[in-house]
Order: structure tokens, then C-alpha cells, then sequence
């Protein structure tokens, strides 16, 4: 297998060594979350040109308007959503390049992902099936729909700013579970929220710089 696929070179265990100190400084704690990034070859889910930035905590463009986020905020995501529980099924809306959902399929035991720009699906679909995550199933469809069939989530992160929660996406989510995502338009806020027997509870949190999220297919 080419080099590059593998993710085993010294260089980019190294890098990615470097690049989970740097979440633990910018204050992610949940080792469960640094571990699963850790094991996730973020090289592979960039173009080849811009290789050598892979474990920058940078967001890299990825085409189409597209880009894959910086892994801090990967990480801050997963960690609110995960809140140090087990995860069963999970909703990502917004695959990209299929970093996300790789770092996902770690830590829930079905990883759902959504997206609209038909390249950067097939794109993901490759990657994923040569790292050999039999546990995600990918769809190029309109990722604010969702995928009603698969539900309930006890989790779900989308990876593009809404200016409000879809609300397919809200009949989605678990009893007891946590949606992430950012919201607004101009200016964002990571949004965090929980449903519970009694409805829905939003908490705003930092703020945030996505891609918007656009409807339909591309």
C-alpha cells in the first residue's frame, strides 16, 4: 500500500504526536477523543500538496467552497457531544473529506455521514474504505434531512453554520441526546443541544468561523 495511505511513517507520527499536545494546551480533555484523533491519518484526507500542513491546527480548503476544519475544533465538538459517554449511533451532517467521520467511527459504533457535493463524497468514500472503516456508512444527499430511517442519534455534529436548527434534524436526536453545531451567519456560535423528556435545551457557547450550510445536492 502507498506510503501515504498508511499513516504509519515516522514524520507523521511525530506530527501527530505534536498536534494532540496542542489540543491538550488549548484545553480538550477528554483522552478518549485525543486518542481516536491520534490514530486518524489526517494526511490522507488532504491533497497531497498541502501535506506537510495536515496536522497544523489549521482548517485546509478542500475544494468546492469546502474545508476540512481545524483539528481543534473537531476535537471541541466531539468532546461536547461525547460528554465522556459511550456513543451508539451517531449523525455527522457535512462529510468533506471524511476526516471527521474517521475520528468518529473510533469512538461510536455506527457513524452516519451526510453529504452534498457529489466529488468531495466519492472523495470521502475512497479514503474511508482504504483506512477500512467498515462501521460508516456514507450518502450524498441534502445533509439537513438527515437520515430519518437511521434514527434515533444519540449524537450529531454538522460540520456547516446554519442560521437555525434544521428541525429534521431535531426530530432525529435521541432522548438524552446531544446535537453540536455551529449557528448564524455573519457571526457564529458553537451551539450545543439536549433533549430530554421535556423538550430541547440550547446552550451557546464560543465562537466559531464555518462554511455555511447549503441545501440540496451539489
Amino acid at each position: 500500500m502507498n506510503m501515504r495511505y498508511t499513516g504509519i511513517g515516522m514524520t507523521s507520527q511525530r506530527t501527530r504526536g505534536r498536534m494532540i499536545e496542542r489540543l491538550r494546551d488549548k484545553g480538550i480533555k477528554d483522552e478518549v477523543v485525543l486518542a481516536a484523533m491520534n490514530s486518524v491519518p489526517r494526511h490522507i484526507f488532504v491533497d497531497e500538496a498541502l501535506g506537510s500542513r495536515a496536522y497544523d491546527d489549521v482548517s485546509l480548503p478542500l475544494g468546492f467552497g469546502q474545508t476540512i476544519s481545524q483539528p481543534w475544533i473537531v476535537a471541541r465538538m466531539i468532546e461536547i457531544m461525547r460528554a465522556g459517554k459511550t456513543l451508539n449511533r451517531v449523525l455527522e451532517v457535512g462529510t468533506g473529506c471524511g476526516y471527521q467521520a474517521a475520528v468518529l467511527a473510533q469512538l461510536a459504533r455506527e457513524v452516519y455521514s451526510v453529504e452534498r457535493v457529489q466529488p468531495l463524497f466519492e472523495r470521502a468514500t475512497r479514503c474511508l474504505k482504504e483506512l477500512q472503516y467498515e462501521n460508516v456508512t456514507l450518502r450524498y444527499a441534502d445533509g439537513g434531512m438527515g437520515m430519518p430511517e437511521k434514527a434515533p442519534f444519540d449524537g450529531i455534529i454538522m460540520a456547516a453554520a446554519a442560521t437555525h436548527v434544521p428541525p429534521a434534524l431535531l426530530e432525529q436526536l435521541a432522548v438524552g441526546g446531544r446535537m453540536v453545531l455551529p449557528l448564524g451567519a455573519q457571526e457564529q456560535e458553537l451551539c450545543l443541544i439536549e433533549r430530554d423528556a421535556q423538550g430541547f435545551h440550547e446552550t451557546r457557547l464560543e465562537a466559531v468561523k464555518f462554511v455555511p450550510l447549503l441545501m440540496g445536492k451539489a
